[in-house]
Order: C-alpha cells, then structure tokens, then sequence
C-alpha cells in the first residue's frame, strides 16, 4: 500500500501565524517527547517512520510550501507539486496519475490518502495499515476511518453505518449507509444518534478507482499530461465529488485519541505552555494563550478564555470559542506573506512601500543557516542591497566568488547573477527597489552549491 500526503490549505483559520506559504501544519507550536519545538507535519513524518510507513509515502503540495516541506522534513522527502490549488479532489486524481504513470504501481494498487496534519495517537497509523486489506476484503469502491464524535460538529463529514448482521458484526469494518460531508448542526445530532461516525479525512481505494473516473470526465491518466490540463478538474472536495457518489464505501474504527487542530481553540489545548514568546499573562487570567512572533512583549490582565497571537502579517486578539470565524475576517486580506520559512532559513519583511510613481521598496531580515545557500539567480524588475549583520559566507556575483563577513555591504544591480552560501549562520538586511518586487522576478538557474561551483548554471 501507498500513502499520499495531503498538504495544502491557505491556514486561515490560524491567522495570523499561518498564511499562504505556512499553513497551520508548519507551525513549530508543539513539543516532540524531548520537549523540543516541532510543527504538526514534523509530528505526523515521525510517526510515519515509528510506523515503517515513511518509505511508502509522498506528499502532494502546492508550489508556495515545497521549501517549507524541505527545511522541517529534509531535502529527500518524494513531493508531487500542484500546479495550483484546486481542492482535494484535483490534488488526490493527480497524485493517483503520478503513483500509476510516475512510479509505475500497479492499476490495483490500494492507495490511502490522508491529511498532513491529524493529531493522533501512533496507533492510528496501525488502523490506516488496516485499511488495504479491509478494502480488499469487502470489495469495496473506497476505505475510510471513522472515529465516534464528541459533539456535533459542523467541521466534519459524517459516516453513517449500515445495520449489521450477525455475520458481519465479526468485521473489523463498518459497511456505510450513507455519508454526509460538514451538515448542519441539528443534522449532525440526528447523524450522531444513528451512531455516525466523523471521516478522519482518510481514503483508501485501488487506483484503477480514480483513474476510471478521470477517463469518465474525459481528462488523461499519464501525469504529465494530467498537469498541463489541471485547471479542467472540478475544483471540489474529495468528499464531495467521489465519496458522496460512491456506491460502495466501508469504515475501518479508530479507537482512540483523534484531534483536527485546525483553529486556535482546539490548538491551544494542544499547547503546554500559556506564553510562547515574549508575554506575560497575569494569575487571574484563566484558559488563555499568548503566541507572539514579535519582538515586543504581550500582556494578558483580567481577562478569561482568549487568544493572542502575533506574527509580521498581523495580531489576533480573539475569544477562544469564536476563533474559527477568523477565517470570514480575514479571507480577503491581501499582501504578501510577511515571514516564510525557506529551504535555506528564514525571512522576515520588515517594511514595503509602493510610491505613487510606481517604483517599490522592500526591505527584508534574511537568516540563511550555515552550510546552506541561496540559489543562483537574477532579477530582471529590481536591484538589491544586501547589508550583512551577522556570519559569514561565500557570495557568488557573476560568476566571481568572494568571501563576505558581518560589517560588508554588497550591490547587486538589475540583471546580474548572485548567490551566497553560509559558512556560519548568517543575517542579512536585504532591500530590494524596482519597477515590480515579486517572486516571478526570480529567475533560477542552480539551487545546489556544488553545481554552482562547476559552472553547470541550467536555466530550470
């Protein structure tokens, strides 16, 4: 069995930490058991490997969180890139094309597609091992996991059972009814009361499945093709578009701990310390967090049951039962994320101002870690001053190499190739002035070092 990874999602609900580039799944808010810092995708890859099923899997991601996917797993970790987000339905029928047409599995390969990001228990992951031969066992279109709700919830989808017979009640599955994706709270009660069930999120079925329905939509089953014709593919959920249509559908039991962390109240009871970064929260102040970004202090008086949380993009002051609604408020927020992690580090933008003119100014604090590099690039819509405040590295302008320390101040006009490699961790204060200061002014030639060195710069 293969597994497929899905990470995407823009985190609005976790506004304002998460944002296009780091959505909530790489969010460094909880501890691993040596009390260290690590994000729910972190969380989620070591138990993958507990498991033995790291080697098995793949994630499929959109282009913004490929370098963040690189700095919290490593640069080995297989990832199938959407060519843009459309929903789970296009992301799974791609990763389905590139397991059968990339990697050569088999037609009837069972392929379980699951979340980045649930917060569960190890043995979880005994029960998705479990789904490919309850699959195979009942025939079945497609596999789920249901774990018994603790409320009725308007978040999740819905598995209702089937009565079983005697006979069947010896399964270690569930034959369903029906399935009801995010209804409304009263349905979700009378869901509830004919012993429903909430999806985990988690499909399992054999891939011949989502290729025959991508040749029913007339769309190509090869990946390469599938990725020139993406923007044809509903843009719909999974749920939505296969698993309310199926015919037949089968739920393997999770018993046991299960938690989407998806908003800040359900977060924060996942979080052990009440101030992460700099705060103070005073002794009458009961149930409340403090997560801040910032380099200022936060303090909490007098207050019961909230949320603060800062970062470059913004500050959330929020009661923690009406946190999802974030989501409405700040949906059409626009602007460039304000930090993102990359491959190499970390940025942070410090100011950005557009003149009436239409020229722009973009200052940024870049922290790239020792032994990484930039890649080696030019801009065609802006210049850049880089002042280094902090290590020293290897700068490459032009194909001249030359060595750069705290203190050096470097000029890179319009049109001329540049990279930098950390010898000891380094920050710098980047400006950027131009015309148009945005990613697709980044031409790459080489991201790797030691291709830079030998001179085999492919444009890609």
């Amino acid at each position: 069995m293969r597994l497929v990874l899905l990470s995407g999602g823009s985190g609005k609900r976790l506004w304002p930490l998460s944002n296009d580039a780091r959505s909530k799944q790489f969010l460094k808010v909880l501890k691993n058991d040596n009390g260290m810092e690590q994000s729910m995708v972190q969380r989620v890859w070591e138990q993958l490997a507990r498991n033995e099923l790291d080697h098995n899997s793949v994630i499929a991601t959109s282009k913004s969180q490929v370098d963040m996917i690189y700095s919290q797993l490593g640069s080995n970790i297989p990832i199938i890139i959407e060519p843009e987000r459309r929903d789970t339905f296009p992301a799974i029928a791609l990763a389905a094309t590139y397991l059968y047409s990339v990697e050569g599995c088999s037609s009837e390969e069972v392929v379980a597609m699951l979340p980045v990001d649930p917060f569960v228990e190890d043995h979880f992951f005994s029960t998705v091992k479990g789904l490919e031969s309850a699959l195979t066992e009942a025939d079945a279109d497609i596999a789920l996991i249901g774990v018994k709700p603790t409320y009725p919830s308007e978040k999740y989808g819905y598995i209702v059972p089937r009565r079983l017979s005697q006979e069947e009640e010896k399964n270690e599955y569930y034959t369903i009814e029906t399935f009801k994706e995010k209804p409304k709270q009263k349905i979700a009660m009378d869901l509830i009361d004919k012993n429903a069930l909430w999806n985990c999120g988690v499909f399992a079925f054999r891939l011949k499945y989502i290729l025959e329905i991508l040749q029913e939509m007339n769309l190509p089953i090869q990946f390469e093709q599938l990725l020139k014709q993406y923007h044809l593919l509903p843009k719909n959920s999974f749920d939505y578009e296969v698993v309310e249509k199926a015919n037949h559908i089968i739920a393997v039991p999770y018993e046991g701990y299960w938690k989407d962390l998806g908003t800040w109240n359900t977060l924060t009871e996942e979080i052990a310390q009440q101030v992460n970064g700099k705060g103070y929260i005073s002794k009458e102040v009961n149930n409340s967090h403090i997560i801040n970004e910032l380099d200022i202090p936060i303090t909490l008086i007098g207050l019961k049951n909230v949320v603060v949380a800062a970062s470059p993009d913004g500050i959330l002051v929020t009661d923690k039962e009406s946190s999802p609604r974030v989501k409405e408020l700040v949906q059409d927020f626009e602007g460039r994320p304000m930090y993102e992690e990359r491959r190499w580090g970390w940025y942070k933008v410090l100011e950005h101002t557009k003149f009436p003119e239409g020229n722009e100014v973009l200052t940024k604090r870049i922290c790239i870690e020792k032994g990484k590099n930039l890649s080696y690039q030019i801009h065609y819509k802006r210049s850049e001053i880089w002042s280094v405040v902090k290590g020293e590295g290897v700068l490459v302008l032009n194909d001249q190499l030359r060595p750069i320390r705290a203190g050096d101040v470097v000029n890179i006009p319009l049109g001329m190739k540049h990279s930098v490699r950390a010898t000891s961790t380094m920050e710098i204060i980047e400006v950027q002035t131009g015309s148009e200061l945005i990613e697709e002014d980044t031409f790459r030639y080489e991201l790797k070092w030691e291709k830079i060195l030998s001179g085999m710069m492919i444009p890609y």
